[in-house]
């Protein structure tokens, strides 16, 4: 029903068919799939006492970007918020679990077999495709069912929140009535240049602001870091690629493209043995090798008769659709390229290939050429990734470490547990440079492993505690925002006084620009401030306007509402609206509930 539970929860059958988790085996091997379930791995956060791993967070972020909803260019930039729907779901499972949330055998026996995914083509579950499909991906029934059942919990809960709001007809009646209301009216705007006088900021303004604000000069404690980086996707770049190499990976990655294919039949038995057929096809290819047309040939000799009067076409075919000898004919031949004489059970063939649904080498060559340098330096990246292990583990410092390697000693400027940049701010690194032996000890970091590519080492340099800053030190800061609070503060009294002077009568020769009709999303182009304002204001009584006012940015904008009228009735909207209105209570609910258990939440990252 509501989007935020749908955004939220987690199709079982995208899980498992949309070929994310079918690529996790290629990335990491059916080991680390099964292991995933079974705890291990690199810990990179903990929520109230459970380890989320490092090897969980790189698995959904390559199914986020194998289903196709995040491009591989933004992957790195992903596994910061992958990370944090992680914990999300972690909050919601322990939750779930707390309140004693629970799912029958007999219910997710009943889920898994209403899965499409596990269905012939007659709709009926099929055990042995239920097994391939997992086997094809790594799980055990037993591993399955239990994330099935997590899963099923979490979506249990938010459904069980989103469905305990409501709203009453009478609250939907009356939201309706005020949806389509629309409302005429008058505005002129004041700005700051009207503020005659320049504003002064005193000694005592300043430390009353900074005694009271204090909180927004503190200094989080923070590290000056050295670390050193080892990059697959760096040393690939500096990799010469011929291009006969990109050639022959391009025909590797397209050898199973799907392609349009058209054969000439011959049927053996009854009047023809298998050596004449064969004989008979032998002539036919040495007429094909003379120039004569495939299509041609086939009308005038195949015993298809179905497809010979279109050249033979037998439509586009993937692996599988004729057998493993077809295939192998089928599937060796390029655009053109006619085969040796294939044995099938229907009799003898000559295949060719009359077109391929595959990527051209050009709109691959960039990825193909990124795939055959990484491949290139995955050797020496291995190595230097070995000798990274051994040598910061024993080194007094980093830049020794550095020179052995060819690296270049990279240097942050002072940055905190959170506000680190770049590939500090990626997860891990900083919970690693505040850990003890980091901070405190003044060890090397253990090798963080960022993603596939990347291998890390931080040391701190320098460590500085939490402080609030001094006055002086940041006066300028605090100059600058009582400045503008005088002069926000100034501008609004010019308002409250041009508004009093109206409400009296005066209209003071204002500027006054002309508004009618304006609907609550029919905005005209008027900022949202403005209008939120205007629908603030009570109705007009006779024909006197009703006078408000409205901070807009950095202006303060003078309202004279003058009528308010019903609008027209559109059915389509108000259902729309009162849609809306239970939704944004549903996800207010479910947003509540996990701000709460965040609060309360000891997590660790």
């Amino acid at each position: 029903m509501l989007q935020s539970i749908r955004d939220r929860s987690r199709s079982w059958g995208a899980k498992i068919i949309v070929g994310a988790v079918v690529v996790t085996m290629a990335l990491f091997g059916v080991e680390s799939l099964v292991g995933l379930f079974g705890g291990g791995g690199d810990e990179i956060a903990k929520v109230n006492g459970e380890p989320i791993t490092r090897q969980q967070l790189e698995l959904e972020v390559q199914r986020a970007i194998r289903s196709g909803q995040v491009p591989p260019e933004q992957e790195r930039a992903l596994r910061a918020q992958m990370l944090d729907q992680l914990i999300t779901d972690r909050l919601l499972t322990q939750y779930a679990e707390e309140g004693g949330l629970h799912l029958s055998e007999e219910q997710l026996d009943q889920i898994i077999v209403s899965l499409p995914e596990f269905q012939d083509q007659e709709g009926r579950f099929d055990s042995e495709l239920f097994r391939n499909r997992l086997a094809s991906a790594g799980y055990t029934p037993v591993a399955f069912r239990e994330e099935l059942r997590v899963d099923m919990k979490r979506q249990q809960l938010q459904q069980g929140l989103a469905f305990s709001d409501f709203t009453l007809p009478s609250e939907q009646e009356t939201l309706a009535t005020l949806q389509r209301q629309t409302r005429s009216f008058r505005y002129a705007a004041l700005s700051a240049e009207q503020v005659e006088d320049d504003v002064e900021v005193t000694q005592a303004a300043l430390e009353e602001y900074y005694a009271a604000n204090a909180d927004n000069y503190r200094r989080p404690e923070q590290v000056r870091l050295e670390y050193v980086l080892i990059d697959r996707q760096e040393m690939a770049e500096a990799v010469d690629v011929e291009e006969s190499e990109l050639r022959d990976a391009w025909q590797e990655r397209t050898a199973d493209a799907d392609r349009r294919i058209a054969h000439i039949m011959l049927t053996v038995g009854g009047e023809r043995s298998r050596d004449e057929a064969r004989a008979e096809l032998q002539a036919v290819r040495e007429r094909l090798a003379e120039g004569e047309a495939f299509a041609d040939l086939a009308l005038e000799v195949s015993d298809d008769t179905v497809t010979a009067e279109q050249g033979g076409d037998l439509g586009v075919i993937s692996r599988g659709f004729f057998g493993d000898s077809f295939d192998e004919a089928a599937f060796s031949l390029d655009e053109g390229e006619v085969s040796d004489i294939v044995e099938t059970d229907n009799g003898l063939h000559l295949l060719t290939v009359t077109g391929l649904e595959r990527q051209s080498f050009e709109e691959l060559r960039d990825e193909l050429r990124r795939e055959v340098a990484l491949s290139r330096v995955s050797g020496e990246f291995n190595e230097r990734v070995q000798r990274l292990i051994d040598e910061s583990f024993a080194a007094d410092d980093l830049q020794s470490v550095a020179d052995d390697l060819g690296l270049a000693l990279q240097e942050s400027d002072w940055v905190s547990r959170d506000g680190a940049e770049g590939v500090l701010s990626e997860p891990g690194v900083m919970s690693e440079a505040f850990s003890p032996d980091v901070l405190e000890e003044r060890f090397n970091s253990e090798v963080i492993e960022l993603d596939n590519d990347r291998r890390l080492v931080v040391r701190v340099a320098e460590h500085r505690e939490a402080t609030t800053l001094p006055l002086e030190e940041v006066r300028d800061q605090v100059e600058a925002s009582v400045a503008a609070n005088l002069r926000r503060d100034a501008l609004m009294a010019l308002g409250e006084e041009r508004l009093a002077a109206l409400r009296d009568g005066d209209e003071q020769g204002l500027d006054w620009q002309r508004v009618d009709g304006v609907g609550r999303q029919e905005t005209q182009g008027l900022s949202r401030a403005l209008v939120d304002a205007v629908f603030r204001l009570p109705a007009p009584e006779g024909d006197a306007p009703v006078y408000g006012r409205a901070a807009d940015g950095d202006r303060v904008v003078l309202i004279a509402l003058e009528r308010v009228e019903e609008g027209e009735l559109d059915a389509q909207v108000e259902q729309f609206v009162a849609s809306m209105a239970e939704r944004l209570r549903a996800q207010a609910a479910i947003q509540g509930l996990l701000d709460d258990l965040r609060d309360r939440a000891e997590i660790r990252r």
